[in-house]
């Protein structure tokens, strides 16, 4: 498959924001867990994220999404880049690890939680299944998105100090 000749949604846009100059460059991440080796699902988004770079003269970054330590390994890492490589890639000097930006997303989260655009959710796994939509049921208001700006700004600065144990909110 030459990959100048095809298109999709993704290119069209990428297209369209380069030819008028709302962005000037394409930058790509593929954002492994390194909790597991890589499976046939991992090499379709490296491809992607990837090849997509390569198309518009951009950089792919390898975000290693190393926010559960409980989970993950070295072994991992050191797979997931060999796979890669194996695929024909490589990140260069592009290789980013999330824990390191954990203070800017948290920053990013209170400001969406002030802006009243996010909430601290405090449903368990099912009752999380039982409040999302689905295609032939419309999901229903959960509690958390009641509160005010201010508790969920309280809980949430709590949850970073870890007052509450692992998985309540």
């Amino acid at each position: 498959m030459n990959e100048d000749s095809t298109n999709n949604f993704i290119h069209e846009i990428i297209e369209s924001d380069l030819s008028s100059k709302k962005i000037d460059s394409v930058k790509t991440r593929f954002p492994p867990e390194p909790n597991g080796y890589l499976h046939l699902g991992h090499a379709k988004a490296i491809h992607l994220d990837f090849e997509t770079a390569k198309k518009y003269n951009g950089e792919c970054n390898l975000r290693f999404d190393d926010t559960n330590p409980l989970a993950e390994d070295e072994k991992f890492v050191a797979a997931i880049q060999k796979d890669i490589k194996w695929l024909g890639y490589d990140w260069g000097k592009n290789i980013f690890w999330a824990s390191n930006y954990f203070d800017q997303m948290y920053d990013y989260a209170l400001k969406l939680i002030q802006q009243n655009d996010a909430y601290v959710c405090d449903l368990s796994i099912d009752q999380f299944k039982e409040y999302r939509g689905v295609p032939t049921k419309p999901g229903k208001l959960p509690p958390g998105r009641k509160r005010s700006i201010e508790e969920n700004i309280s809980l949430f600065k709590k949850m970073k100090a870890g007052g509450f144990d692992d998985g309540s909110y």
